[in-house]
């Protein structure tokens, strides 16, 4: 039963890290500008959804927060629109991940006069990983695609799903704001306050979560919880990377095996996208 237990916690929190990891914006988001209203705010942004949801959490009602990649888009390989990198222009501050993460955003960065624009680059404070072994690439449906394309990584970009590193990213947006509206400066920043608060929360829970658990070794569809996995003494195996079809099954069946240690012992299973 304790064992149940803490399987059950440990993938209630796993399900609360996949909330993190979306790369877009469910049907409640607002896309775009809001009501005439709204345009006296600060008008703020923001790539995809954990950079919309860690603005809105620091922002509030002070500033206008907008979402340019809608429920689906796929961050990586997304080209904005004229609409949208007019909107990117407008903006009084545009707030992204990362240039590995989104990796459009220097070359439309590039096109615009961002001179009076305050550009947030939120993990810009983050050493971040290289990933071991081959160079990361998205999953597409062939591998001509995947030479078309040219879509890989030698760094892993997903430092969000990282509740500590989540903080630095909420602090380097809180104080981009700050600088970008001096009149509410001071809510951006105990708004801040209050939201690293929870991610504290999250990491003790995912550190009594884990503690003295035996096996550590979990699969995942996309190779993106690598400081999630450093951060709580995890190991990660993911189906991309394995293969195509039936044969990165199998790859990632192996793995299982070999990671496997005994009868009856945890393995834990998490499939999702993280961008």
């Amino acid at each position: 039963m304790k064992r149940k237990r803490c399987m059950k916690w440990t993938l209630s929190l796993l399900g609360t890290t996949a909330l993190l990891a979306g790369c877009g914006a469910n049907n409640e988001m607002a896309v775009g500008g809001g009501a005439d209203t709204e345009k006296d705010k600060l008008q703020v942004v923001t790539t995809f959804y954990p950079m919309y949801d860690f603005t809105k959490q620091v922002a509030q009602d002070d500033a206008d927060v907008s979402l340019l990649l809608e429920a689906g888009m796929e961050v990586h390989s997304f080209e904005p629109s004229s609409q949208m990198i007019a909107e990117i222009q407008d903006a009084d501050v545009f707030i992204y991940n990362s240039p590995e993460m989104e990796t459009w955003v220097p070359d439309v960065l590039a096109s615009l006069d961002t001179s009076d624009m305050l550009v947030i680059c939120a993990s810009e404070a983050i050493t971040l990983l290289e990933y071991e072994g081959e160079a990361h690439a998205h999953d597409h449906e062939s591998e001509e695609e995947d030479a078309e394309t040219g879509h890989t990584h030698t760094v892993d970009p997903h430092v969000w799903l990282d509740p500590v590193l989540a903080q630095t990213e909420v602090t380097a947006i809180a104080e981009g704001l700050a600088q970008a509206d001096a009149d509410h400066a001071e809510n951006y920043l105990g708004n801040a306050e209050t939201y690293i608060g929870k991610l504290n929360e999250l990491d003790e829970a995912y550190r009594a979560a884990f503690e003295g658990a035996e096996n550590r070794t979990f699969v995942t569809q996309h190779a993106a919880f690598a400081y999630l996995a450093d951060r709580y003494d995890l190991v990660q195996l993911a189906i991309t990377g394995c293969g195509r079809g039936r044969r990165r099954i199998g790859g990632v069946e192996s793995s299982r095996r070999d990671h496997q240690r005994g009868p009856g012992k945890w393995f834990g299973l998490y499939f999702g996208h993280a961008g």
